[in-house]
């Protein structure tokens, strides 16, 4: 049986205050192609309501439902009746998932490539020369230099376990 940690409720609530307007109607979930993919195991308003509860093992050390699976789509809080602001809460999640060392092995391995590449998911010789081809302006991004200071300075790096060899 999960524990009420208020503490993990609290922190929820003062991150985004829309939290508490939730009556749980089951929109957020009903609108959600993520859970409509998944057959409802990604479940959004489950999500919220844990987070209501303060169940912050399963949201974060479990991770039931696993809030890495929104996509951010902004389709739950487009048709959210009472404007909570969902996406938001499960970035909190996410962030305390990441904190805490509870990460996707997907999300090492992007995060990995930023550090390494200044991209999530660097763009092959072959789409360029595509782009080329296409008369597609040249992709700009920032310093590699630069994203690496930002990251080193947030501390991003201290989160990203090295490859193993």
């Amino acid at each position: 049986m999960s524990t009420i940690n208020y503490e993990f409720r609290n922190e929820v609530l003062k991150y985004n205050a829309s939290l508490s307007y939730c009556y749980q109607c089951s929109t957020c979930s009903g609108g959600c192609p993520v859970a409509l993919l998944t057959n409802g195991k990604y479940n959004p308003r489950k999500i919220i309501e844990e987070a209501i509860l303060g169940l912050h093992d399963k949201l974060v050390e479990k991770q039931e439902p696993n809030s890495w699976l929104c996509s951010t789509c902004q389709k739950c809080v487009e048709l959210c009746p009472q404007k909570v602001e969902l996406t938001e809460i499960f970035t909190l999640i996410k962030n305390l998932c990441f904190e805490s060392g509870k990460v996707p092995d997907a999300f090492i391995a992007q995060g990995r490539s930023v550090l390494e590449n200044g991209v999530a998911i660097p763009y092959s010789k072959a789409i360029l020369t595509r782009r080329e081809k296409l008369g597609l302006p040249v992709i700009k991004t920032a310093q590699i230099d630069e994203i690496k200071t930002i990251l080193k300075e947030t501390e991003f790096d201290n989160h990203i376990p090295k490859e193993v060899e």
